[in-house]
C-alpha cells in the first residue's frame, strides 16, 4: 500500500532567518496524523538566510543532505567541517553535543534536508561522520553496520540516495515486514502509478519489492525502516 505525503500538505514555518517545510510534526507545527514513520522522525526542507543557522539537539540520529549551498558545521569534539552540495552528513547526538549548522556564506541562500531518525539506543556516545558518495542510480548512504562503505547508523534502518536518469528504473527487493518512506528531492518519480516530484514524499507498507522508474529524471532519498 502507498500512501502520498505531498508537499502541499506538509507544515511550514517562516522565522526571521529560516523558511522551513515540515513533512512531520515539528516545533510549532503539529498534526498528530504525522508524527514520523517507524523510527524516522523528522524531515524538515529549510532555506537558511546567509550568516544564520541552528543550535544542538540530542538522542537523534541527524542526517544533513545539502541541495544548495554549504553548511559550516562546528561541535565540541573539535569537527569544524563545511559540508557542500551533495555530501551527506550523520551526527549521532547521543547524550548530547554542543553544536552548531550555519550557512557561512554572506550573500548564498542555504537550502538543505534536515532528517532526524530515533536511534535504537538511547545515551550512546556522540559521533560524527560526513561522506561524498558517487552519483548511481542508488546508492547506500547509511546503514546498521556501516555496508559498503555507507554511514553507520544506530537504527536497524538504511537510506539510499535515487538518482536516476530519463527513462531508467531501480528496484529493491525483499522488503517483506518493513516500511519504506520516499522524498524526493528533484525532478520526477513513477511509483506504482502515482507521479511524485520535488518535496513529495509516500509510505510504502505491505510489500515485497519496491520498483520506481524516470520520466524524465529524478533524484530522491529512500528510508528502508523497521
Amino acid at each position: 500500500m502507498m500512501t502520498p505525503r505531498y508537499a502541499y500538505q506538509r507544515g511550514h514555518a517562516r522565522h526571521d532567518w529560516l523558511d522551513s517545510h515540515h513533512t512531520f510534526s515539528f516545533g510549532s507545527y503539529y498534526d498528530p496524523a504525522h508524527m514520523g514513520v517507524s523510527a524516522l522522525r523528522v524531515i524538515n526542507d529549510d532555506a537558511v538566510d546567509p550568516g544564520a543557522g541552528f543550535p544542538s539537539h540530542s538522542d537523534m540520529e541527524i542526517i544533513s543532505f545539502v541541495k544548495h549551498g554549504s553548511i559550516e558545521h562546528k561541535d565540541s569534539m573539535g569537527h569544524v567541517q563545511s559540508l557542500p552540495a551533495g555530501e551527506f552528513q550523520l551526527m549521532s547526538a547521543g547524550t548530547g553535543v554542543p553544536h552548531s549548522e550555519y550557512n557561512p556564506s554572506d550573500s548564498e541562500a542555504l537550502n538543505f534536508l534536515q532528517i532526524w531518525i530515533q536511534p535504537n539506543q538511547f545515551g550512546i556516545e556522540p559521533g560524527y561522520q560526513q561522506k561524498y558518495f558517487p552519483l548511481a542510480a542508488m546508492r547506500l548512504i547509511a546503514s546498521p553496520e556501516g555496508e559498503n562503505g555507507s554511514l553507520l547508523l544506530h537504527q536497524g534502518a538504511r537510506l539510499y540516495h535515487i538518482r536516476l536518469g530519463a527513462g531508467h528504473s531501480i528496484e529493491l527487493r525483499n522488503l517483506a515486514g518493513r516500511t519504506l518512506y520516499i522524498h524526493m528531492v528533484h525532478g520526477e518519480l513513477n511509483i506504482e502509478g502515482t507521479r511524485l516530484v520535488e518535496g513529495d514524499g509516500a509510505t510504502l507498507t505491505d510489500i515485497d519489492e519496491f520498483k520506481t522508474h524516470s520520466q524524465p529524471g529524478g533524484e530522491a532519498l529512500l528510508f528502508d525502516l523497521p
